[in-house]
């Protein structure tokens, strides 16, 4: 890995990771367009703890009032709005949490083939559709039953190409909630969702016992998470000017390209 590399991918994850246009399909083929080497597990965990790091610091505010609220639900304090969303978050995060521990290796690494990822990309970006075409955007507050939906929707992005965000957010189109809210909801399940992601890949990391460039890694980490910021102020704002379908054409031309680049290696 060079420099250039580091920081191509880095400012890939960070663009993607919060749009609904599956960071994996682009991750997957930037270096088969330039012809790079794997970059490794190590810097996989450095763009994660960057991206974690720019949601955790674009919601600090509302962070530190759910995490209140949730202990003070706890000690019997109230039941408030902050600390039912806060339940709602952990709710949501069970399902992807079950199905990723129930997944074998073999069956990981069979849904990482580029053309399941061309697939998914425009499957899911057809049901983006849909799902923007039908919906009524009428609340901006989240239920029990929409945490458990959203919660099932977002088990399926561990299929490569679906898009965490973009599943999770034509969840709650599909369920009535305003973009605005959806979107929210989806990256404040995303803290959880990437600690995770992120503990476990460190985990195989240290019982790898690889060599880590830490020069790689800071610089991977520090890009990714000012851009993966950036993003998601964009996108929010973005949010209250346009319709999804920007992002729909964009993962069907995506998923075609896909098509097109590894049909003949299959």
């Amino acid at each position: 890995m060079d420099i250039l590399q580091a920081i191509a991918l880095a400012v890939l994850q960070g663009l993607t990771e919060f749009l609904p246009i599956s960071s994996s399909a682009h991750l997957i083929l930037l270096p088969v367009i330039v012809g790079w080497d794997d970059q490794g597990l190590a810097f996989d965990v450095a763009v994660h703890v960057g991206t974690l790091t720019a949601v955790v610091v674009y919601y600090r505010q509302d962070l530190l009032k759910l995490i209140s609220a949730w202990f003070g639900s706890l000690l019997g304090k109230g039941f408030n709005d902050e600390a039912k969303l806060a339940w709602y978050v952990g709710l949501g995060t069970i399902p992807v949490g079950l199905v990723g521990i129930s997944l074998s290796d073999a069956m990981q690494e069979a849904l990482r083939s580029p053309l399941v990822i061309a697939a998914a990309t425009i499957v899911f970006a057809l049901l983006l559709w849909w799902a923007e075409k039908r919906a009524k955007e009428q609340r901006d507050t989240i239920t029990l039953l929409d945490a458990v939906v959203v919660g099932l929707f977002q088990a399926i992005a561990l299929i490569p190409g679906t898009s965490r965000s973009g599943i999770t957010i034509t969840a709650g189109l599909l369920l009535g909630l305003k973009r605005e809210y959806a979107a929210k909801f989806s990256f404040l399940l995303s803290i959880p969702v990437i600690a995770l992601a992120g503990s476990l890949k460190a985990l195989e990391l240290y019982q790898s016992g690889f060599d880590i460039l830490w020069g790689f890694m800071f610089i991977g980490a520090a890009v990714s998470a000012v851009v993966a910021y950036l993003s998601i102020a964009w996108f929010l704002k973005l949010l209250n000017k346009i319709s999804m379908m920007p992002f729909v054409w964009y993962r069907l031309v995506l998923g075609i390209v896909l098509i097109g680049v590894f049909a003949g290696q299959a």
